[in-house]
């Protein structure tokens, strides 16, 4: 077996002072924690103004995720840094309304939709592959993937290619946004005053409102046209048209903006980091990109049900998800007092959860750090994807585009790896940080030749 490492982001020094590690938590979440995270059940991080703790004991990812979700909701400081864009979306909510949301959204995501969206899928698939075969000399393939999600979402929400005037502009505007804003800000760790303002990096407000107004435009369209009988049977539709079966409300155009700018976030932003880095992982195990690419041939076959037979892309995508983990950290809330592990959890405490610590935890995975999709077939692999794999959360809260992305991952992948060869660029090997999602700093870079 091959001994080569994937990129890892260099841990911290195990002590800082509050304010040097804020600063490098502003530069990089990832880089900012200490190594002993990789070997930690919990870790307390105490300052004068908060309390955290990151639990990485399974036990207790469980208790917080699938047993006591309503104690410990979502943080509300979660919205600090996100609420310009996603407004009152189903990521940041909680309680009777996050229900709510919840009871209209997942109805277009059950049964046979998944199969219903496969066409517009595979078309996005293919529009990618198409776009690859005129690019010549080193790719920066984080643009690509980001090109290809956006297609995905655009063809199967609202029945349009990225080539769509509005879509063309949402993806534009959202490309920008990502660089700008994290997915956690300090604001997520630090109890801000509600009267203090809210500092965002420059071009974040104004992104944010250009894209809600483009997607605002799109489901005014939508709107008229359920009204006149002529809408596409697509999510869009779907989701727009579906009544919470307790209320019998629908949303309203409000409510769906920002449901869609999620849709657009979670489904397009976490679909590109994942690909992006299976590629590269791809490049840098030549042994098991031609696995994949030999498998493809199964996609001769149009169907649905050639998906199911993509086995080996499938586990070089879920072990691509293992080790970077589009949303890194999450943040919940302890509604009451606990004690886990001995310690006391006071009332409002944050309580960070992260798969990118959980999923290369030492004391859970063998060869925690090296990339082997071959154990997902072992009994630790089969064990810790039970226990401390959850790239899509876990429990209620569980992304509810999950299925989608692991048909959609691998299916792009495939059909990358089919059409051509892929090698890294010598001298760029890229360094993971976490933007909205994992990314590389300076871009992936890699070579293409058709096969």
């Amino acid at each position: 077996m091959t001994l080569t490492i994937p990129p890892k982001p260099p841990a911290r020094a195990s002590r800082v002072s509050l304010w040097r590690y804020l600063r490098l938590f502003r530069q990089d979440i990832l880089s900012a924690q200490p190594a002993k995270l990789y070997r930690a059940w919990m870790a307390e991080f105490r300052t004068p103004f908060f309390r955290s703790f990151l639990v990485n004991q399974p036990d207790l990812v469980k208790l917080l995720l699938k047993d006591r979700p309503d104690d410990f909701p979502k943080s509300d400081r979660i919205g600090e840094g996100l609420k310009p864009l996603l407004g009152n979306s189903v990521f940041l909510t909680n309680g009777e309304t996050w229900k709510r949301q919840r009871r209209i959204i997942d109805p277009a995501f059950e049964g046979g939709r998944l199969k219903d969206t496969y066409p517009a899928m595979r078309a996005a698939a293919e529009a990618a592959v198409k776009r690859l075969e005129g690019r010549q000399g080193p790719v920066e393939i984080e643009e690509e993937t980001s090109h290809a999600a956006a297609d995905v979402i655009f063809r199967t929400l609202f029945s349009i290619p990225i080539e769509h005037e509005v879509a063309g502009q949402v993806f534009t505007r959202f490309r920008d946004y990502q660089r700008s804003q994290p997915l956690l800000n300090l604001a997520a760790f630090v109890p801000l005053p509600g009267w203090m303002p809210r500092f965002f990096r420059r071009g974040t407000r104004r992104n944010a409102a250009e894209i809600r107004a483009l997607i605002a435009e799109l489901t005014t369209e939508r709107m008229a046209a359920i009204g006149a009988g002529t809408a596409p049977d697509d999510l869009a539709t779907k989701i727009m048209t579906t009544r919470d079966p307790q209320t019998g409300s629908t949303f309203d155009t409000a409510e769906m903006v920002d449901q869609v700018a999620i849709f657009f976030l979670a489904g397009h932003e976490t679909s590109a980091s994942a690909l992006a880095w299976a590629l590269y992982l791809m490049a840098l195990y030549p042994e098991w990109q031609e696995k994949v690419a030999a498998e493809a041939a199964a996609l001769e076959d149009e169907s649905f049900a050639s998906v199911s037979k993509l086995k080996i892309s499938r586990d070089v995508f879920r072990e691509t998800l293992r080790l970077y983990p589009p949303v890194p950290m999450m943040v919940r809330q302890a509604s009451c007092p606990e004690r886990f592990r001995n310690r006391a959890v006071p009332k409002g405490a944050q309580m960070v959860l992260s798969p990118w610590h959980l999923h290369r935890h030492e004391r859970l995975w063998e060869n925690p750090d090296g990339f082997d999709p071959a154990r997902w077939g072992t009994e630790n692999g089969k064990r810790c994807q039970r226990e401390a794999f959850i790239p899509f959360s876990a429990g209620s809260r569980v992304c509810t585009g999950a299925g989608f992305a692991m048909v959609e991952g691998p299916l792009i992948l495939s059909m990358i790896l089919r059409r051509f060869r892929i090698e890294p660029v010598a001298g760029k090997a890229p360094v993971p940080v976490a933007h909205l999602t994992v990314r590389s700093k300076n871009g992936i870079w890699l070579q293409l030749s058709k096969r």
